[in-house]
């Protein structure tokens, strides 16, 4: 497999999870086409190719813009926020960041961690440097933001979750309500790992509760989405 060096893939003694089969290993094959958007993309992914459909907008998505659907796959193309977006939207210097979500999230859903199943990334050059995209499994459910009647049902669900990541060690910088999916079966998954590192420290959950919170005021969630 091809595991980031700094993902370690030794499971704590208190994880509550049962982890999954581990995926085949990753290849990459280049000047591949991506349904709507374009040609010349160098697909990483277990086996070295992915089955995609025709691309149409994903309804009721969050996030910076184009996030599409493609038969059983969701490519979310990486933009960035802030400031910097005015100048450089979507222009990164080197394909690593991209590898590296592709690592964590594929740890994570090896060790049956609730996410969604990551099915790859692509990159291909973009002016300076290079553009990329983050192809998951598609899961049904809608974001927790539109379904804040389901609040209470989640809590026990979400705490045991934030637990499991401290327990880890893992900072995921990106986790705020919009990123965690209520599929309709009950339960949730969490998504969204890029800059996702493994920096163990007494004070993660604290900084999870925090980020959060400030998720939660910034959408104007009602009272009754708030943890305890």
């Amino acid at each position: 497999m091809h595991h980031d060096p700094l993902v370690p893939l030794t499971l704590p003694d208190a994880w509550p999870y049962p982890s999954r089969p581990a995926q085949r290993p990753l290849a990459c094959r280049e000047g591949r086409e991506l349904p709507g958007l374009g040609s010349g993309w160098r697909i990483c992914a277990p086996a070295g190719d992915v089955d995609l459909g025709p691309a149409e907008a994903l309804p009721g998505a969050f996030g910076r813009g184009g996030i599409l659907r493609a038969g059983d796959a969701v490519l979310r193309p990486y933009r960035r926020g802030g400031l910097v977006r005015f100048v450089n939207e979507r222009t990164y210097r080197t394909s690593i960041r991209f590898a590296a979500e592709y690592a964590i999230h594929r740890s994570l859903w090896e060790a049956g961690f609730p996410t969604v199943e990551p099915l790859g990334y692509a990159w291909r050059p973009h002016r300076w440097g290079v553009e990329g995209v983050f192809i998951s499994r598609f899961a049904a459910g809608e974001p927790w933001p539109r379904r804040w009647d389901l609040s209470a049902r989640i809590h026990p669900d979400l705490d045991r979750a934030l637990r499991a990541l401290c327990t880890w060690g893992l900072w995921a910088p990106d986790l705020n309500a919009t990123n965690i999916l209520l599929p309709p079966d009950g339960g949730l998954l969490l998504m969204d790992w890029d800059r996702a590192r493994f920096a163990p420290s007494p004070e993660l959950r604290s900084r999870y509760d925090e980020r959060l919170l400030r998720s939660l005021r910034k959408l104007g969630a009602p009272p009754e989405a708030f943890p305890a």
